[in-house]
């Protein structure tokens, strides 16, 4: 499934790879899965998901949005109109993923900031969490030290410079953050302790705090907090290996919003990882692509597509996935997904650009990891292995991460590490992936 920041990552299969011994492999794999998981028989239904295939349509704006984006156009001093227009263009990005909407939020909330004579700490929060969706992680953090200073809302200041800080990879202020917030009884306060557990590889505390939240987001009746606890805890159940757990969760959150895409990708991929209905999987996908725009769609689709040995389609959702990303709307969202594809296809200059670029922007262990991975496959190993090892082994339980640290030390003939890596890896096949998982076998 992978993680969120990286979600649906694509591997590949090595082409010379024959068709009588992937089946065999995935065969092994089929049986490696069902090992992992705490419900080894459980198997999806799909009358439980198909009636919201057909929900191809997102809710229509509020009866306002009109009015106020009157307003703004008018007059943009007026920043309570400016802060409804942005908060119905967030939703609409969240629900459709529509790159123009999230950028049209963004400009609604600058002008808001410029012109707020009360209220501007909340609008510089909301520009930086704008930001954050862009990956503008280093612009997001001066909004929300501005805040800051400015006080009101400080709870709410101080959420926000834990989730900033800790996607720039400065753990330690981002842990002080966590500290000051403290409040086992507070929403905030449990989904941040579940992304901190979640970054130290406790999937069983990360999971605790989760559903602690959700039971606060059921206590409030909160549609939309529950939506995204939903969501997101299934993505947590899975990587422990609670595919039934994970499929309830997304079942649950499709059952308050019929059009949320993240929850039918989740479903898509239980199909594919677990019980390997590419087929099943894809049908969804298809569906799903009819309303919503996320190009993390193309991504697990080119996946599916190379699992199911048909290259054309793989091609074809991959070339229209780097022609969208390409654009300046989007800017880093998707650096590391078209390196990773620059790397497959040997473009080795370009994927380390952007390798380059990644950890200018924030100092990560994945993001090393990816700058590294980069050298390695340019045939610099020495240089990858001095980056795995000042900034990677050690700091980070990200699947993937590990399977990049496990080639460089195979290639170091380091085979210790490599079996200790590769044993870790076996619980995370459905996180992975059957392709991945087959990769990981060749270590």
């Amino acid at each position: 499934m992978r993680k969120r920041g990286g979600a649906f990552a694509s591997p590949y299969l090595p082409q010379q790879t024959t068709n009588s011994m992937k089946q065999i492999i995935y065969g092994m794999i089929a049986v490696l899965l069902c090992a992992c998981n705490s419900t080894p028989t459980f198997k999806t239904n799909s009358e439980d998901y198909q009636t919201y295939l057909a929900e191809t349509t997102v809710p229509s704006n509020s009866k306002f949005f009109d009015l106020w984006d009157a307003k703004i156009k008018s007059d943009s001093t007026q920043t309570l109109a400016l802060g409804n227009v942005a908060r119905e263009y967030t939703r609409i990005f969240n629900e459709t993923g529509d790159i123009n909407a999230l950028k049209q939020a963004e400009a609604s909330l600058a002008k808001a900031v410029e012109h707020a004579a009360i209220g501007r700490a909340g609008f510089l929060r909301a520009l930086a969490r704008n930001y954050i969706s862009q990956h503008r992680f280093k612009e997001a953090l001066p909004l929300a030290e501005e805040a800051k200073t400015l006080g009101g809302g400080l709870k709410a200041t101080q959420g926000l410079l834990f989730d900033i800080h800790m996607e720039l990879g400065e753990y330690i202020t981002a842990k002080s953050y966590l500290h000051a917030l403290t409040n086992p009884s507070d929403f905030g306060y449990l989904i941040r302790a579940a992304k901190w557990n979640d970054h130290l590889g406790d999937i069983d505390t990360t999971i605790r705090f989760m559903e602690k939240a959700l039971t606060k987001a059921e206590d409030a009746k909160n549609s939309q907090l529950l939506v995204w606890c939903y969501t997101n805890i299934g993505d947590f159940y899975g990587h422990a290996g609670r595919i039934s757990d994970a499929y309830d969760s997304y079942l649950n959150a499709l059952a308050l919003q019929p059009s949320n895409a993240y929850a039918k990708k989740g479903i898509a991929w239980i199909l594919y990882a677990h019980e390997q209905d590419a087929q099943s999987a894809m049908d969804i996908l298809n569906s799903t692509e009819q309303y919503n725009q996320s190009l993390s769609i193309d991504l697990l689709k080119s996946e599916i597509a190379d699992f199911m040995g048909d290259t054309a389609l793989k091609g074809k959702t991959l070339e229209a996935f780097l022609k969208k990303a390409a654009q300046p709307s989007y800017g880093a969202m998707y650096n590391t997904h078209r390196l990773e594809i620059y790397l497959n296809d040997e473009e080795f200059t370009k994927a380390l650009e952007l390798a380059e670029a990644e950890v200018m922007q924030r100092t990560t262990p994945e993001t090393y990891d990816w700058l590294a991975y980069s050298h390695f496959k340019s045939g610099n190993l020495e240089k990858a292995y001095a980056i795995i090892q000042q900034e990677v082994e050690g700091q980070t339980e990200e699947p993937v991460a590990l399977f990049h640290m496990a080639e460089i030390f195979k290639a170091k003939g380091k085979t210790k590490k490599v079996a200790e890596i590769k044993e870790s890896l076996s619980e995370a096949a459905f996180e992975l992936g059957p392709l991945m998982t087959e990769e990981i076998a060749t270590l």
